[in-house]
């Protein structure tokens, strides 16, 4: 039985299991799990927080003597899983595969059932990685001036996709729109890997997508990277500037990925959980994956991680109101 399925037989089995109420059962000041593990991920298998929960589920049982099972839960932009883990038993034993919809999504949605500074303990922030802006082989740009000059010249009928309506591809796109001076028709996606596949086919004619989504294409030649969106220059691609050397300075847009518990784990459970999940991306062979992905390990504490994610809350509802991407 592959790693995959078994996991999907072993969620099915939990997703059956009546919900405990939250406090139920205080742990008390020494905390060393005795149960089954959940990593929560509000995504379908196959993207890279799915990538990401199974690496780091896979690497944690071992160290923690106990089984860790990775959990997707995906639907209604990640939604789903998140007020899911807000509302979990908070014992350290349910962690979420959190990332920056997390923080943008209260901005874009009318209504959502967590908080993401209340409702959650930040454990680790695990890695970040930049949108990339693509376009297909064929196409005529090769840098980011060809780019806004093709945007000019079309006048706002150039189309560019992301990964859906309010996804960091869309606000990093909306962001450089506003810098730039030009406009784009958008084209959302229910996620990277199908905007990938239609600007590979031809179908759209540019996009901003998360690093690994589409670091295999460009590397087979079959997308054009013209430029990150992060301050420095990706390790994955060193040929490829940044927006900001290109002419934007200070233009700095990343996905960033870690893994969270409900607020109220006691701080023990958090402490351990945040160890444990340091030692496992310092391993040589997990760190070489994430790093040929695209991603950079940062292994940020729990401080750093809640320090980040209060900034990220407050960074995106301006951003969600200037690119029009609130859903009523």
């Amino acid at each position: 039985m592959t790693t995959l399925r078994r996991d999907l037989l072993v969620s099915a089995t939990l997703l059956a299991m009546p919900a405990l109420p939250r406090g139920a059962g205080a742990v008390g000041t020494a905390w060393s799990p005795d149960r089954l593990l959940r990593v929560v991920i509000p995504v379908a298998p196959g993207g890279s927080l799915d990538i990401l929960g199974r690496l780091l589920a896979r690497h944690l049982a071992p160290r923690i003597g106990q089984p860790v099972v990775a959990e997707n839960l995906p639907g209604a932009g990640s939604n789903i899983a998140f007020e899911a883990v807000a509302r979990a038993r908070p014992d350290g034993l349910t962690l979420l595969v959190g990332s920056d919809p997390l923080t943008i999504n209260p901005a874009v949605y009318p209504r959502v059932g967590f908080d993401p500074v209340r409702d959650f303990a930040p454990v680790i922030e695990a890695v970040r990685a930049p949108q990339v802006l693509v376009v297909n082989p064929a196409s005529p740009v090769t840098d980011l001036a060809g780019f806004i000059g093709w945007a000019r010249e079309t006048q706002g009928r150039m189309t560019v996709a992301s990964q859906g309506n309010g996804s960091i591809g869309h606000l990093a796109q909306a962001i450089f729109a506003q810098a730039a001076g030009v406009g784009f028709t958008h084209v959302p996606y229910r996620g990277g890997g199908p905007a990938v596949l239609d600007v590979v086919g031809g179908h759209v004619d540019a996009l901003f997508v998360t690093l690994p989504a589409a670091i295999e294409h460009i590397r087979g030649g079959r997308l054009r990277a013209i430029a990150v969106t992060s301050a420095q220059r990706s390790p994955a691609l060193p040929v490829v500037p940044t927006v900001a050397e290109a002419g934007f300075p200070g233009f700095d847009v990343v996905t960033w990925q870690g893994i969270l518990v409900p607020a109220g784990t006691p701080g023990p459970a958090v402490a351990r959980l945040a160890a444990e999940l340091a030692a496992v991306l310092a391993l040589p062979e997990v760190a070489d994956d994430l790093a040929r992905q695209g991603f950079t390990v940062t292994a940020q504490g729990p401080d750093r991680f809640a320090a980040l994610v209060r900034e990220e809350a407050a960074r995106w509802p301006e951003v969600v109101r200037r690119a029009g991407a609130r859903l009523e």
